[in-house]
């Protein structure tokens, strides 16, 4: 057994994982938020920032050399530091005129960092825990990791957004009311006179502070046109930039050529298995309506006035359609920019949004919440330098030449695929989460769309509840609950009931979608028993990878695993979205239960040490 210093998990693992949750949240979403707010358009900002995942996909091919150069308790720390002066860099290059090259170069540094601690971080979890507390805190590591995502989310874009609004003019509040009671009105665009030049400081007006719209429902055409029309309107005077129109993809070309093979496919499955669906498309959508915003007076020359409006409270399903980032200079300060609010189709009771604008200082604002994480994880770094124990195992592989490196690189992709059941290893790896992959990526959809076409018909605020709420409680718990009973019985005892807990708990998506039921609180249990069943199976799948990496290179090992599962979750997305156009919800549901069979094979053929992950007591009772 590995001996190390006495140290608590408790006193590294969680900062451990906080650690390794934030530098993704930062390049994945924090990142887009910041680039929208600076007025990138979103053309470049999906192209540019889509590349930064290469990092994390690929980062098996350098795992071996973390495993040989130095000790994952030094790189942890190192690549801390590094995090630490990749945010910093990003801090700094906000506010130069060629931030978007700047920023993206220090991204792409904040990447290929943070994927590396990773591979050291997940190491040295093995090397510094025994499988024992592997298997009790697999289940916090996870929780750590959401919470580091839901605080990058979460806190750090309320601290920018607060930063931005204390810095700027008087920020500007508009009240969105929706009720059936209200008259539905016909859209137009009224006429505006700006009332010139007013006393006092420069400030935002608008020509209506509550918004008031009628929750019955308008036609889709009516709606784009107007949509269309006031966006116009805010290009024509130099409110907003115009995206650049996509020309016509090679796909559109080749749809109207002569169905293709996979077509026929397509055709065929949908005939013989797809729902009897009415072709009647809904021609309705949720109502419309705006406001005019202008300036008080004149701004100085070569003053811009960039506000920026977002949602402080109230219900997600009215949203912000148009206007959400508003250009303000001496050539357009009094006309009329236009901001429009839309309404949930589905969203028929009264209810409430609160909107704010913005114009505050947005380069500083975004420098200051990049310098607090580069802050905080130069306080990582030092923490853990103490925190982290010093297991023996975690030491240096001897003398290292450049020959060596290269026969210990081979020699590390050589013994993973030479381990025991590797096949059968890599077969679970890829198929473990074969049916849940698939659902996962249409779960919101489903509860999105409406119920002429096999969905729930929730409104946006109403899934941001039951998904994003209750479902991310039944994942953590089922995660927490999941390691204390594997540190009780091991892997093997636990790996059915986890993987039966996974797999039948998506019948109740199965009921969701040949019953479809009115009851919020019936959906939103269906919701939990799933999510805790995925969190809780889901257990078993990372104990597995970290059993089957134990070994002389087991972070690279570990590493590589990841890297299968990645894949495994990746391929199924590619085509369920088309899969479930064609079967329609109710018989895509019971499709991924039929998929449960191919886990269930993998994890019939895997051999297990009945010992890996229990308790030592049990295993000495045993004996």
């Amino acid at each position: 057994m590995t001996k190390t210093k006495n140290k608590s998990p408790w006193a590294w693992v969680p900062s451990l994982y906080l650690a390794e949750g934030l530098p993704y949240v930062a390049v994945m979403t924090i990142s887009v938020i910041m680039y929208k707010r600076m007025g990138v358009s979103n053309t470049d900002i999906a192209l540019y920032t889509s590349w930064l995942y290469i990092p994390w996909f690929v980062k098996p091919l350098w795992s071996p050399f973390v495993d040989l150069l130095k000790t994952k308790r030094w790189w942890i720390v190192i690549m801390q530091l590094l995090i630490g002066a990749a945010f910093a860099g990003v801090a700094f290059t906000i506010p130069v005129p060629f931030f978007f090259q700047a920023t993206m170069a220090f991204f792409w540094l904040l990447a290929f960092s943070s994927a590396t601690h990773d591979i050291a971080a997940d190491g040295f979890y093995m090397l510094g825990l025994d499988t024992n507390q592997q298997a009790k805190f697999v289940g916090i590591r996870s929780t750590f990791y959401r919470i580091a995502t839901i605080f990058g989310q979460g806190v750090l874009i309320i601290l920018a957004g607060f930063l931005e609004s204390s810095t700027g003019k008087e920020p500007l509040n508009i009240t969105v009311d929706a009720s059936p009671q209200y008259q539905q009105e016909v859209l137009h665009i009224g006429s505006y006179m700006h009332p010139g030049e007013q006393p006092g400081e420069l400030r935002f007006m608008t020509d209506r502070e509550s918004v008031q719209i009628s929750t019955n429902t308008i036609h889709k055409d009516s709606a784009k046109v107007f949509l269309d029309k006031l966006k116009e309107l805010n290009h024509q005077n130099g409110f907003v930039a115009k995206e650049a129109e996509n020309a016509t993809t090679i796909t559109d070309k080749k749809q109207a050529q002569s169905p293709s093979v996979s077509q026929r496919l397509a055709n065929w499955i949908k005939n013989t298995f797809g729902e009897s669906i009415s072709d009647a498309n809904d021609k309705t959508t949720g109502n419309i309506g705006y406001a005019a915003i202008s300036l008080s007076k004149r701004p100085e020359a070569g003053e811009q006035l960039v506000l920026n409006t977002s949602m402080q409270k109230g219900d997600a399903s009215i949203s912000l359609e148009e206007g959400k980032r508003l250009v303000f200079d001496e050539s357009n300060w009094d006309k009329p920019a236009y901001i429009a609010f839309k309404l949930d189709p589905k969203l028929q009771e009264a209810s409430s949004a609160h909107y704010t604008g913005s114009s505050g200082n947005i380069p500083m604002a975004w420098s200051i919440t990049f310098f607090v994480l580069a802050g905080l994880f130069v306080i990582f770094s030092f923490y853990h330098r103490f925190s982290l124990p010093r297991p023996d195992s975690d030491k240096l592989q001897g003398q290292i030449s450049a020959g060596s490196i290269m026969r210990e690189f081979l020699t590390t992709f050589i013994t993973f695929f030479k381990k025991p059941q590797a096949v059968v290893a890599i077969f679970f790896m890829l198929t473990f989460r074969f049916s849940e992959a698939q659902l996962l990526k249409l779960i919101n959809p489903f509860l999105l769309d409406s119920r002429d076409i096999g969905g729930l018909g929730l409104t946006t605020g109403e899934v941001g509840f039951v998904y994003g709420t209750i479902g991310i409680i039944g994942l953590t718990l089922g995660g927490i609950i999941g390691g204390l009973v594997a540190a009780k019985g091991g892997l093997k005892k636990w790996l059915w009931p986890m993987t039966m807990s996974m797999l039948l708990t998506i019948l109740t998506f199965v009921y969701l979608g040949y019953f479809q039921p009115d009851s919020l609180l019936v959906i939103n249990i269906c919701v939990f028993v799933e999510q805790f069943g995925y969190g809780f199976g889901f257990t078993a799948y990372m104990l597995y990878l970290i059993y089957f990496s134990q070994g002389e290179h087991k972070t690279a090992h570990y590493a590589i695993c990841t890297g299968f599962m990645a894949f495994g979750m990746l391929s199924p997305g590619m085509f369920v979205g088309w899969l479930q156009e064609l079967l329609g919800y109710e018989r895509f549901f019971v499709w991924v239960m039929i998929c449960s069979i191919i886990p269930i094979i993998a994890v019939s053929l895997l051999k297990i040490d009945s010992s890996f992950g229990k308790a030592q007591k049990e295993e000495e009772k045993g004996e």
